[in-house]
């Protein structure tokens, strides 16, 4: 079933114009010049001295990258009807984008990969996730499962993560920008929970990285990964729009091969597990 998702509006269309521009550190004038109007009108628009209409709030929203659910929250706030809808990943609309990412999946073993919605809860993963859930606390692998709380709480991943303290401190920016940027007061409490988790001050990276390192322990060899964040691109569906894969790939050889090679994997891949 469609649902059109809406976030309340608590103020006019024009302070929450101004409120999404702030945050995205703009002037009236580069907003003016990126949406091509004038900065009297967009003037106007922000303090409720003109009503912009349905396709002035959808080009200003585009031209400030505000997610899609908060895209229909403007247009509710402006007097009109929202136009993102949101459907569930197992409706048929989405069918094709499910078994593609499906695909991505299951063609990225045998290395992690995750299918994460926008409050870092679990939606899929590929058997190779296994390298990091074992032996964590099954109250964590509990429905919604949050990736970002799996990793840093002390009954997760967070003992048998080597780099520990730097893996924290990137995890925890990361998500500080992302709660700022999308004014998801959501993210900010889950920011709020994970900095209350122990894990010590973040240690300056080693000289020879590029990239910060996951540097996790297992089966007595300490394994390095990098991660690469993937979107869907041009969603015009609010599940879609708030999608992402986290895929992990290996930093070094021995942990490409200790992957290849893992029985215990090979059994869960074989398994489904």
């Amino acid at each position: 079933m469609t649902v059109m998702s809406v976030r309340p509006a608590t103020s006019g269309v024009g302070e929450l114009l101004r409120e999404w521009r702030q945050r995205r550190h703009l002037s009236q004038l580069d907003l003016a010049i990126e949406a091509d109007i004038s900065a009297r009108h967009l003037s106007f628009v922000e303090t409720g001295r003109s009503k912009p209409t349905s396709a002035m709030i959808l080009r200003l929203s585009e031209q400030l990258e505000v997610p899609l659910r908060d895209r229909n929250t403007l247009l509710l706030a402006g007097g009109y009807a929202p136009c993102y809808p949101e459907h569930g990943l197992d409706e048929p609309e989405l069918a094709a984008v499910r078994a593609g990412l499906r695909r991505i999946l299951d063609g990225h073993d045998p290395y992690p990969a995750v299918l994460v919605n926008r409050q870092w809860e679990l939606i899929d993963q590929n058997a190779s996730v296994s390298t990091f859930t074992d032996g964590v606390a099954s109250s964590l692998l509990e429905p919604p499962v949050n990736v970002l709380r799996l990793s840093l709480h002390p009954d997760g991943m967070a003992p048998r993560i080597a780099n520990l303290a730097e893996w924290r401190a990137h995890l925890l920016t990361r998500l500080h920008r992302q709660a700022a940027a999308t004014a998801d007061a959501r993210l900010a409490a889950l920011h709020e929970e994970l900095r209350g988790y122990p894990g010590g001050e973040s240690e300056p990276p080693h000289v020879t990285d590029v990239i910060v390192p996951l540097r996790y322990r297992r089966d007595g060899r300490e394994l390095s990964f990098f991660s690469m964040t993937a979107v869907v691109g041009a969603p015009m569906d609010i599940t879609v729009g708030e999608l992402a894969l986290e895929s992990f790939y290996p930093a070094d050889e021995m942990t490409a091969e200790a992957l290849r090679n893992s029985p215990r994997l090979q059994s869960d891949r074989q398994s489904g597990g």
